[in-house]
């Protein structure tokens, strides 16, 4: 699990290139200084290693400890639980800053909130600093999301939720 970069939703220049019809261009801010008033999405994906398959929880604020928690339960409740329905254990691999750290107490607190609820034990184990290359989530499902919406502005939330969707590998 781990949360992508944080994208400008707006007509924003968003680095690649997508075929076009000649003298139809998008135009897009060329521009992207750091504003409070501009929207943000935030995906926040869990990456199930042993079903090889991804869940993207996309918010509107901050990349907050509440709201991987709320990924992860949200995850859990939809697709977690249906496919392990005699799973008692839950193993999480974070990274070890940000909103998941090992030092962020509301992380913990929430996470023992969701493990009373759902009556699971859960262990997490943080990759050292500097190695969030290992984290499987980096290559198996962002990687594919950014290359999907290369060159295209991410001008509404729906269109963030829809690229996100509609992304695909060879193997699903």
């Amino acid at each position: 699990m781990d949360t992508k970069k944080k994208e400008l939703v707006g007509h924003y220049k968003n680095g690649g290139r997508e075929w076009r019809p000649k003298g139809d261009p998008i135009e897009v801010l060329m521009h992207d200084f750091p504003d409070p008033e501009v929207p943000q999405a935030v995906p926040y994906g869990v990456y199930d290693i042993g079903a090889n398959k991804g869940w993207v929880h996309v918010g509107r604020s901050a990349d907050t400890a509440e709201f991987a928690v709320q990924s992860i339960r949200q995850w859990w409740r939809y697709l977690g639980r249906p496919r392990y329905p005699k799973a008692r254990r839950l193993l999480i691999c974070a990274d070890s800053g940000g909103s998941n750290g090992y030092r962020c107490h509301l992380w913990k607190r929430e996470l023992q909130h969701l493990a009373t609820e759902e009556n699971l034990t859960i262990t997490v184990c943080h990759f050292p600093p500097g190695t969030s290359k290992w984290n499987q989530i980096e290559h198996r499902l962002f990687s594919f999301i950014t290359a999907n919406w290369r060159g295209r502005p991410l001008t509404d939330y729906r269109t963030v939720v829809n690229l996100i969707a509609g992304t695909t590998t060879q193997t699903g």
